[in-house]
């Protein structure tokens, strides 16, 4: 299984734990866990990273205040920890890197040049590829013999066919700048692609998934043969479905249209897309879906027209992405909003029915818990909520690469 560490013969030692890091603009995620069997030996939060207010949150343990609280500090803190937390050593540090571009198509061992090509991405991520590079350079500094590996959200795509992945915009934005669709969120479609087979008893191979992963971010994809064919997350992370604070889809002449009668610049205005848009400008009072299916259900108007948009988008675009797949074996829904709210999935599958998708009621309040993540009736399409884990996948990378590198030479 792809993501699965092989047996093979390596002088490394690689039965030990990962460090998983997830370094955002303000935060640190992180999880040591045991590539083989999935176990959670410690895991935490870092907040308010780069100012005096700090703080470390590990799992069981009391609050940490941080007041040095730059990237190194917090992740020499981190490393502290983790040595403290059992008697195997730490193999390598594994790092989510949302932005890869075209040229990394699977995870990759962190060398100097792999760090200046994540570095020349940072315009097509801004907020995120900065702060993934910030805790690779900061483990670096702490642990500098420490081997790490960078798992890209966007290589899982790098399978889609042209016709997939190009604008209709000049030849040369493309050629000069890279101005195509990427496509996100490709770690955990790895996950729950591998995982829904063997849910379903099948060899990956032969099966049609659409995924859709849902949480702030959401986005969803086309999975033929075990590997993406289209995705609905684009250039940037801004593209395609509804989320809780970025517009998804719009017509790019806003941009102009605003820009002429605001004021405001490109910039400007992008980032009110990116940071206050989505469901919270939607329902005016939350990005958070539970609290907007809370009030939709009290008769709040605006929170009702927010669910509703965002049912509309997405059935719209899961629809869209079968005409990718030939036909359709099964749906995923994955990631907080996708795992959790049984309301959103159930608006989804109404909308469904001449794909096959008949909802179980039933099946879909428990969130397929019992019944092996199925939560439509059985037929020849399912439904399925399948649970993500970025972070194992992300371990399973790590410990593969580590466990493959060339043995050093012996010293004489």
């Amino acid at each position: 299984m792809a993501g699965s560490i092989p047996a093979m013969a390596s002088s490394h030692n690689c039965d030990g734990p990962v460090l998983v890091l997830n370094s955002g603009s303000s935060s640190v995620k992180f999880a040591l866990l045991t590539p083989e069997t999935g176990e959670r030996v410690l895991g935490g939060l870092a907040e308010k990273v780069g100012t005096a207010e700090a703080v470390l949150r590990i799992s069981g343990a009391a609050e940490e205040p941080l007041p040095d609280g730059g990237y190194r500090a917090v992740i020499s803190r981190i490393l502290d920890h983790v040595a403290d937390a059992g008697p195997a050593d730490l193999i390598g540090a594994g790092h989510r890197v949302v932005h890869g571009g075209e040229r990394f198509t699977a995870s990759v061992l962190v060398d100097d040049e792999v760090i200046a090509a994540i570095r020349s991405f940072a315009d097509l991520a801004p907020l995120h590829d900065p702060a993934n590079l910030a805790g690779i350079e900061a483990v670096g500094a702490v642990r500098p013999e420490l081997p790490q590996v960078a798992v890209f959200d966007t290589a899982f795509h790098q399978t889609m066919p042209a016709r997939a992945f190009r604008y209709a915009v000049p030849e040369d934005w493309y050629t000069r700048y890279g101005v195509r669709r990427y496509g996100f969120h490709g770690t955990s479609y790895r996950f729950v692609s591998e995982r829904a087979a063997a849910l379903l008893g099948q060899p990956p191979g032969p099966l049609r998934l659409v995924a859709a992963h849902l949480g702030n971010g959401c986005s969803a994809a086309a999975i033929r043969d075990g590997v993406s064919v289209d995705t609905t997350m684009g250039l940037t992370t801004l593209e395609g479905l509804v989320m809780g604070t970025r517009s998804g889809d719009v017509d790019p002449g806003l941009l102009g249209y605003l820009a002429e009668r605001t004021g405001q610049t490109a910039a400007e205005l992008t980032q009110v897309l990116y940071t206050q848009s989505g469901l919270l400008a939607l329902s005016g009072i939350s990005n958070d879906m539970r609290t907007v299916q809370e009030a939709a259900a009290r008769g709040d108007e605006r929170a009702r027209l927010a669910l509703d948009v965002f049912v509309h988008r997405l059935a719209k675009a899961i629809a869209g992405l079968v005409t990718s797949l030939d036909r359709l074996d099964a749906l995923v829904f994955t990631g907080g909003i996708g795992e959790n709210s049984a309301v959103v999935r159930s608006l989804v599958l109404a909308r469904l029915g001449f794909l096959g998708l008949i909802e179980d009621p039933e099946a879909n309040a428990g969130h397929g818990r019992f019944t092996g993540g199925r939560i439509s009736r059985p037929g020849p399409v399912q439904a399925l909520v399948v649970p993500t884990d970025e972070e194992l996948m992300i371990a399973r990378d790590t410990a593969r690469l580590i466990a493959a590198r060339p043995a050093a030479p012996a010293r004489r």
